[in-house]
């Protein structure tokens, strides 16, 4: 069978949005900046996101990828992951004589501001997300006498609060956006006056991508997710597909992790992407399947995304210092130098 055949009645449903969210598109590119700006090795504290491709494409270039600050030589450059660190990370920091750079998501930076300005009213913080994941050890390190964790509706019955009337709910960015409205219900069961976020935690990339998976899930028997197993985001949508309808979904992290005995009977796969996921896997995924007969590809689009982040300030102030310095080297302004 040639390479790229479309067998009769055989298809793809690829996701729309998928892949890269703007927060992964500029802390990976802030690691690609700060190597070409200051050499290797630039250290990284935890992995910049959570996918496996990325992290072995950027230790190749030269990044450190080390679980604590202590780990990293005074002096030295560290940077912070697109999950974001408690405040005692920063400290740690400072006292090991580190320059930083902070490549936290503003997505997440909003939820750490959040959690700090309802624990200096004093509420009762009750944030949900999973327990262990970098993120929540981040946005409970900014308030950890006023927040407890809630990892799911099952842990709604354990929670106690001092005062019913000013308690508030926060979110991981990444979770399930019906598990989480589920949580968020049992909840106000609970507490009548609980309030809500401002605005809502869960991410615009991680809902558009369960979106897309919910719509494509009712037709395809089986969705492949591209992600990594330590990806919150990749495993919800993987749970997403298989509530939505599809018979069988999986995550992966590379074509070559498919087994061929999922496509029995399959006339309909679905795939996507995790937002830490470069697009360069799923098209290896694309050509697998194609490789097997399904060549026929349909795009299923939930929504348009348009956001970008500019890179952290850090970098931003010593790119800009950078080019003032070339400028006045050449003797003169700009371009025609």
């Amino acid at each position: 069978m040639g390479a790229m055949t479309a067998s009769p009645g055989r298809r793809v449903l690829l996701a729309a949005p998928r892949g890269y969210c703007a927060g992964v598109d500029r802390a990976v590119i802030a690691v690609e900046k700060a190597l070409e700006q200051y050499g290797a090795p630039i250290y990284v504290r935890h992995e910049i996101v959570h996918n496996k491709y990325v992290v072995q494409t950027l230790e190749k270039k030269g990044a450190i990828f080390v679980e604590r600050t202590e780990e990293v030589p005074p002096g030295h450059i560290v940077m912070f992951s697109a999950h974001g660190v408690a405040p005692v990370v920063h400290e740690e920091a400072e006292r090991g004589r580190l320059a930083t750079i902070d490549a936290t998501c503003p997505l997440v930076t909003k939820v750490h501001k959040e959690a700090v300005r309802f624990a200096k009213e004093d509420y009762d913080i009750l944030l949900i997300g999973h327990e262990g994941h970098e993120e929540v050890i981040g946005t409970s390190g900014e308030a950890p006498d006023h927040i407890q964790l809630v990892d799911g509706p099952a842990d709604v019955a354990k929670v106690e609060v001092r005062d019913e009337s000013k308690v508030v709910w926060l979110s991981q960015t990444t979770l399930s956006v019906d598990e989480t409205m589920e949580t968020v219900d049992a909840l106000k069961e609970k507490f009548p006056q609980l309030i809500s976020p401002p605005s809502d935690d869960i991410c615009y990339a991680t809902q558009n991508r369960q979106l897309a998976v919910k719509q494509m899930g009712a037709e395809a028997e089986l969705v492949i997710v591209v992600g990594s197993r330590n990806s919150s985001n990749s495993k919800r949508l993987v749970e997403v597909a298989k509530l939505a309808g599809s018979r069988e979904a999986y995550l992966v992290d590379f074509a070559a992790e498919i087994d061929e005995a999922w496509l029995e009977g399959v006339t309909t796969v679905g795939v996507t992407s995790g937002a830490s996921v470069p697009e360069v896997l799923v098209e290896q995924v694309l050509e697998w399947l194609a490789e097997r007969g399904y060549g026929d590809v349909e795009i299923v689009k939930a929504a348009e995304e348009s956001i970008t982040f500019s890179l952290p300030k850090e970098l931003r102030r010593d790119l800009r210092e950078e080019a003032a310095t070339l400028v006045a080297e050449r003797g003169g302004s700009g371009a025609g130098a």
